[in-house]
């Protein structure tokens, strides 16, 4: 792992263009070896973009590859590029990190599994602090290497699951934004089979229920690739209103449907690579066995 973290930290002087064209390039080596990922990546495109032709889903597929990769190498950017050279990088819509907006009162700042999710947590980092759940890496000089880039620049409250939720809601008091992933299928504790394109998937409903909670506002923000390897951009979008109401599920149907809407935006930049589907209701076979 040294290995490939002094490896990440030789390529990130690169120019943007170079490091992504590379990353492209190992993203299409591994949707040629990597079999299981791609027939979940298949699957859960067969699933959820089934008014496409299968080689249109082959082809989003292959570009996901491409962008995750390009994601994981473009990272050392984010660790250890000059903050100068990040702003030139990054592209805020509308305009700038909305920081005052997002500190006036609680803030949950929902950022679903786009590859370039850490790009939005870059961006949010160099201008406030803030908290998110963190999952701690098998090795430990990863997780090390890890940990201090998500908190270069402000200071970075990181919770795991281990720690339940009553730190969250202490962070959201003290009006510290918390970076919110929703959209990965940790089970059916604490979740709710709600459709996900029109697929039942167990959902957590925690963005409703700590936005009921604590009277936080829920900002979304996703980042994406600028076009010709020129950089990122992270859009932050309005503020919901009236959210969550009283209906917890209802609430997680609109996240669903918020995300749905986005990923059609940027289908190869969504994270078709983890089982969305895992969870099946009542008892109901696996969507990824191989027939």
């Amino acid at each position: 792992m040294k290995l490939m973290l002094g490896f990440m930290w030789l390529l990130h002087w690169l120019p943007l263009p170079l490091l992504g064209r590379f990353g492209d390039a190992v993203g299409s080596l591994l949707f040629l070896v990597m079999r299981p990922r791609r027939h979940i990546a298949l699957t859960n495109l067969r699933l959820c973009l089934p008014e496409l032709s299968e080689a249109e889903r082959v082809a989003i597929a292959h570009r996901h590859f491409q962008a995750y990769s390009r994601s994981v190498w473009e990272r050392g950017i984010l660790w250890w590029a000059s903050e100068a050279r990040l702003r030139r990088l990054i592209t805020i819509e509308p305009g700038a990190v909305p920081v005052d907006e997002m500190t006036a009162k609680p803030t949950i700042l929902l950022c679903p599994h786009f590859v370039c999710l850490d790009v939005a947590g870059a961006s949010i980092a160099m201008v406030a602090s803030a908290s998110s759940m963190y999952v701690t890496q098998k090795n430990a000089t990863f997780d090390k290497v890890l940990r201090a880039g998500r908190a270069r620049f402000k200071p970075v409250k990181l919770f795991t699951r281990q720690d339940g939720i009553k730190p969250i809601l202490r962070a959201l008091r003290d009006k510290l934004p918390y970076f919110m992933l929703p959209d990965m299928d940790f089970g059916d504790k604490d979740a709710e089979f709600v459709p996900f394109f029109g697929v039942e998937a167990a959902t957590l409903t925690a963005t409703a229920r700590i936005a009921a909670t604590t009277g936080a506002q829920v900002m979304p923000v996703i980042a994406t690739f600028l076009p010709n390897y020129q950089g990122w951009r992270v859009k932050f979008y309005p503020v919901w209103d009236n959210y969550p109401g009283p209906d917890m599920v209802a609430a997680t149907r609109r996240m669903n449907e918020f995300i749905e809407e986005r990923v059609r935006e940027s289908p190869a930049e969504y994270f078709w690579t983890h089982k969305r589907f895992k969870t099946r209701p009542n008892g109901e076979p696996s969507l990824y066995s191989k027939n």
